[in-house]
This record gives structure tokens, C-alpha cells and sequence, in this order.
């Protein structure tokens, strides 16, 4: 059995403490904030709505265009070039792959749905926390989705299988950790973002997504309910 711990004493498959709320935006169609650990997500969400330039609607269905942004000073202390960067592009784009699959916007011909993401504070895990986050916010606009998207990160400290990895965790021993971020559909247990930063064998991969999955099913339920929260409270008033 292996002696290793946690430098943050949790479980290994125990996930940071997570916050969630719904509706914290008000001009937004739909808003969400979600917490977890010291890295923290806003996003909010605006449309259906005309896209412009013309040539990139389709006639058939809305389309889906997220924009990820870490504020300066978020991470590490160190200052973020204010502006998009290749990794914002890049996080931005699989974040749209991501929560594509979940929603439906047949109805919404020629439109987009646009979804800001904004990292006020971040500690590892910015991508899944940003599309938690995001998948709130568009549930809260009221676009039509056929389950939640949850997302963390699974990897190996030192050899060890661990979930949600925070900073020291992701730069601990001589080389750096194998950093998975997952996101997936609960119901169906279909994976939407696979990333890996680091190596690992096939079956060290297979092994953290079976690993990841009570996890991921676990945060889409506190995603769930924070939605709900804030109807029940609406019906209270």
C-alpha cells in the first residue's frame, strides 16, 4: 500500500471544496459562479442573437461561441498580458467542444449564444472550473440542454492516481504531474473534453477515466442543485 498523502490531506479521489451558484449577473441572460479550491469561474451568458458577420450563421441551428479569460494577477501573483493569448484561444475552443454535445439550438436559426468566462482567482483546474461554470450559466438562460456538463482534472502525483489537482500538486517530484482534464455527459457517461499534459500509459488512462467518473457525477449534482436553489428561493418570494 502506498504511503503517500495528500499535501492538502484529502482522499484521493476528494475533490477540492466546491462552491455553485446561479443567477449572479444580473444584465446576463444567465449566469453561474462555481468555486473550487482557490480557483474560482464566472461566466455569463448572452443570446440567442443575431450573429454578425452573416456569413458565418447557420441557417439550421444557433451556434455556440465561448470566450475564457484570466484576469491579471489570477494565478500565481504574476501578471496575465491583459488580451487573448494562444492558450485563451485554445481553452476557449475546447470549452465550445465541450458543451456543444448537451445543447440544442435548432430553434434558434442564424444565431449565437455567446458565454464569457472570466478566472477572478485560479489554482489549477481553470478549464473545468470555467466549463462548470459555463454549463450553469447556460442552463440558467434557459437553453435547451439534454443533461449537465461537469468537468475536473485526474492525474498522477508520484505515481499515485489523484482527482482535482491544485498547484503543488501539479508541480510536485522531478518531473511534472500527468494532468488530465475531463468533461463529461453524467447520464451517459460520455466523455466531451480529453486533454493530457504529461505521459501515461493506455491503461493509466483508462484507470483515471473510471476513476474520474464518480467524481465528475458528484459535481454535476452540486451543479444541479444550485440551479434549482435558485428557483426554490424564486418561489419562496
Amino acid at each position: 500500500m502506498s504511503k503517500f498523502k495528500r499535501p492538502s490531506g484529502r482522499k484521493m479521489d476528494e475533490p477540492r471544496k466546491i462552491e455553485a451558484e446561479v443567477g449572479v449577473i444580473a444584465r446576463a441572460d444567465g449566469s453561474a459562479r462555481f468555486k473550487i479550491g482557490d480557483t474560482e469561474a464566472l461566466a455569463a451568458v448572452y443570446g440567442p442573437r443575431e450573429l454578425h458577420p452573416r456569413f458565418l450563421q447557420d441557417p439550421k441551428k444557433g451556434i455556440l461561441r465561448c470566450n475564457y479569460n484570466m484576469l491579471p494577477y489570477a494565478g500565481d501573483g504574476s501578471r496575465v498580458r491583459p488580451g487573448p493569448s494562444r492558450r485563451s484561444k485554445e481553452i476557449s475552443m475546447v470549452t465550445e467542444k465541450a458543451l456543444t454535445p448537451v445543447l440544442d439550438l435548432s430553434q434558434f436559426p442564424n444565431t449565437v449564444v455567446d458565454v464569457f468566462i472570466e478566472l477572478p482567482q485560479t489554482n489549477a483546474g481553470s478549464r473545468c472550473a470555467g466549463i462548470c461554470a459555463a454549463a450553469m450559466a447556460l442552463a440558467d438562460a434557459g437553453i435547451i440542454m439534454k443533461d449537465m456538463i461537469s468537468s475536473v482534472a485526474v492525474g498522477y502525483v508520484e505515481g499515485n492516481l489523484v482527482v482535482d489537482l491544485d498547484g503543488p500538486e501539479e508541480h510536485m517530484g522531478e518531473n511534472e504531474s500527468p494532468d488530465i482534464p475531463l468533461a463529461m455527459i453524467p447520464s451517459t457517461e460520455e466523455i466531451t473534453l480529453l486533454q493530457m499534459d504529461g505521459i501515461v500509459s493506455k491503461k493509466q488512462l483508462l484507470e483515471a477515466l473510471e476513476f474520474a467518473k464518480p467524481v465528475l457525477k458528484k459535481i454535476s449534482d452540486v451543479q444541479k442543485q444550485a440551479i434549482k436553489a435558485k428557483y426554490e428561493l424564486g418561489e419562496r418570494k
